[in-house]
C-alpha cells in the first residue's frame, strides 16, 4: 500500500517582503489541510523542509506550523534539512512514517525565506550546499560551482550555450502561465542567448538567465495511507520513490555526470515497472540551465554528452515527446530552497488530477519528479500517478 497525496497548498513564490517564515508556513499548511478536508486533530505528525543556512534568523521552525491549527499542538513536528532537497527529505520521511504504520495522515511543509538576507549572506548560505574546501574564492557563490561544471562539460562535449538558452526560454515561456511563479515573463531565445546589461554574465559562461532566482515561498501536502486516500475526492499515489547520495567533493566524482541521479532514476523506473517512454511529463531540478541539460542525460532521455539534442529538437517543450518543467521549473517558478521539493510534487499532482489551469497538459498519466541537493549529492526521484 503506497501513501498518497490527498491535498496541497502553495503560496506564490517571489520577493515577498511582507511575509515571514511563520506566515508562509501557516498559509501553505492551512491551505493544504483545507484542500484535503482534514483538521489538525486528524494529522498524526508534521514534517518541515527548511534549509536556511544562516539566511534567516529564525532557525528553529518546525513547531511554527502549530499556528495553522491549535489542534496540531502536542503532535510530533520535525524539521528536515538536505540542502536544496530539504523539501523532498521532509516528504520522504513523512512517507516512511506512514509506511511504518505510525500514523494515518501526515502534513508536510517546505519553506524558505531568503530575500530579507543580504546578497553576501545568500551567497555564503547557498555555498553550504557545496563542499566548502573546494569553494574557497568562488566569486559568485553557488553559481560559480555550476559555472565550473559548465566549463568542464563544454570542454568535453562541445559548447552548447545555445542549448542552455533554449532551456531558459522554454522554462520562462512555461512559467509565464503559472500564477504562482516568481518570474512570469517570456524572455525568448535571443534574450537568453545574448549577454546584455539586462542579462549579464554572472560567472564563466552562465548568464543571469541561466540561474534560478532567489525566492521566498512555501508549499505543503497532506499525505494519507492508501485506504484513507481511496475515500478522498482525489488522490495521487507514489508509484515509486528513490533516494540516492553521492560524494560531496567534485574531485571524487566525474563533475559532468550525475551518477547518483542516474541510479535514482534507474531504480525508480524499475520500482514503478516502467521506462522513460511511459512518462507523461517531468518536473526536474533546474537550479541552473546546465543542471537541466545534465538531468536529461541522468534520466535516460539521451546518452551522456547528448542532452542538447533533447532541447534543440524540442523533445522537452510543452508539446514535445516528454515535457520537462511545465510549471516553469526553478528557473521561472522560483527556488525558495526548502520549499522546492514539496512544490515540485504539488505541481505534478495538480497536473495528474487536471487542476493545473493554464499549465494543464492533455491527459497526463505518469509524472516524474527529480529534486536534488547540492550538485546531485542528495537525489530524490518520485514516480506519481492518480489513484482516484
Amino acid at each position: 500500500m503506497n501513501p498518497c497525496i490527498i491535498g496541497w497548498g502553495h503560496t506564490k513564490f517571489g520577493r515577498l517582503p511582507d511575509e515571514t517564515v511563520e506566515s508562509l508556513l501557516v498559509k501553505a499548511a492551512t491551505e493544504a489541510m483545507a484542500d484535503a478536508g482534514v483538521t489538525g486533530e486528524e494529522i498524526d505528525a508534521v514534517f518541515v523542509g527548511n534549509f536556511n543556512s544562516g539566511m534567516n534568523p529564525q532557525e528553529f521552525v518546525a513547531s511554527l506550523v502549530l499556528h495553522a491549527d491549535e489542534a496540531l499542538r502536542f503532535k510530533p513536528c520535525t524539521r528536515l534539512e538536505n540542502a536544496c532537497a530539504s523539501g523532498s527529505a521532509a516528504l520522504y520521511q513523512a512517507l516512511n512514517y506512514l509506511q511504518a504504520g505510525l500514523g494515518k495522515r501526515v502534513l508536510v511543509v517546505g519553506v524558505e525565506k531568503m530575500t530579507s538576507a543580504t546578497p553576501e549572506q545568500i551567497a555564503h548560505g547557498l555555498l553550504g550546499a557545496s563542499y566548502r574546501p573546494e569553494s574557497v574564492g568562488l566569486k559568485a557563490g553557488f553559481v560559480s560551482v555550476f559555472a565550473r561544471i559548465a566549463d568542464a562539460y563544454f570542454e568535453r562535449y562541445g559548447n552548447h550555450e545555445e542549448s542552455l538558452a533554449r532551456i531558459a526560454a522554454k522554462n520562462h515561456r512555461n512559467g509565464a502561465h503559472n500564477e504562482l511563479a516568481h518570474l512570469r515573463k517570456e524572455l525568448g531565445f535571443e534574450f537568453c542567448n545574448t549577454v546584455s546589461d539586462q542579462n549579464p554574465l554572472v560567472d564563466g559562461r552562465l548568464k543571469r538567465s541561466d540561474c534560478s532566482p532567489v525566492s521566498d515561498g512555501a508549499a505543503a501536502v497532506v499525505l494519507a495511507d492508501e485506504s484513507i486516500a481511496r475515500q478522498a475526492r482525489r488522490a495521487v499515489r507514489f508509484r515509486a520513490r528513490v533516494q540516492t547520495s553521492d560524494f560531496m567533493p567534485l574531485s571524487r566524482r566525474d563533475p559532468v555526470r550525475f551518477e547518483a541521479a542516474e541510479r535514482a532514476w534507474a531504480q525508480a523506473y524499475a520500482q514503478a515497472g516502467i521506462g522513460i517512454t511511459d512518462l507523461s511529463f517531468a518536473e526536474v531540478h533546474d537550479c541552473f540551465t546546465i543542471a537541466e541539460l545534465m538531468i536529461y542525460e541522468a534520466m535516460g532521455l539521451t546518452e551522456p554528452g547528448q542532452g542538447h539534442i533533447a532541447i534543440d529538437e524540442g523533445w522537452t517543450e510543452i508539446d514535445g515527446r516528454l515535457p520537462v518543467n511545465p510549471s516553469g521549473g526553478l528557473k521561472a517558478k522560483g527556488h525558495p530552497v526548502g520549499a522546492t521539493g514539496v512544490s515540485m510534487h504539488v505541481m505534478a499532482a495538480k497536473q495528474l488530477v487536471g487542476e493545473a489551469g493554464e499549465l494543464q497538459l492533455r491527459d497526463p498519466q505518469l509524472a516524474a519528479v527529480f529534486n536534488m541537493g547540492g550538485v546531485a549529492v542528495a537525489n530524490y526521484t518520485s514516480i506519481l500517478e492518480r489513484l482516484v
